[in-house]
């Protein structure tokens, strides 16, 4: 991993949709899947409170990233920047190829919610075979990454859960990446 600042704040976590990919050795990669079908490619990255999504149709791509990185994130192929604080929605087209839509959720949650929101995510999570990160912070408990993909025809679905024990902080998105028929 190359050298990052994360932030402990709310406030830092941000939704960046590139119109390129972006390379794993900048981030600290800890489960990976990918999607190959006959028009499209699929991959996603899990790092500790950070996923990447990358979705290919006819030589175009669009990559979601959602981190609280500070420094070390590539601004070449950078479409749009937005806050995950609060409730957020986006889309986005990508030529005539690709269409994106997203929508993010953040709250702190008190300590009791917080184990009880864990623990429901992270066994969904099991259940759907999602791809899931846990790990402890020391001074304040379990975190967790877990994101679940769900493949169709000509789109992929992504719900995607972030629990940060540090303030009680889950962050849920969803995400729709679909091609137009070739």
């Amino acid at each position: 991993m190359s050298s990052q600042t994360k932030s402990t704040s709310l406030q830092a976590y941000r939704l960046l949709l590139y119109r390129k990919p972006l390379h794993p050795e900048l981030f600290d990669v800890r489960g990976r899947r990918t999607i190959e079908h006959a028009e499209y490619a699929f991959e996603l990255w899990v790092a500790p409170g950070t996923h990447i999504l990358r979705f290919e149709h006819n030589d175009v791509c669009a990559t979601e990233l959602i981190t609280d990185i500070e420094d070390a994130i590539p601004e070449r192929g950078l479409l749009s920047a937005l806050p995950c604080a609060g409730e957020r929605e986006h889309e986005q087209e990508f030529s005539d190829s690709i269409k994106y839509m997203a929508s993010v959720q953040t709250e702190q949650l008190p300590e009791s919610l917080y184990k009880d929101t864990y623990d429901e995510l992270v066994d969904f999570g099991r259940m759907n075979e999602a791809i899931i990160h846990e790990w402890l912070d020391e001074e304040n408990g379990r975190c967790a990454s877990v994101v679940d993909v769900q493949r169709f025809r000509r789109e992929v679905h992504v719900q995607a859960y972030h629990m940060l024990a540090r303030g009680g902080v889950v962050l849920r998105s969803q995400s729709i990446f679909e091609h137009k028929p070739s």
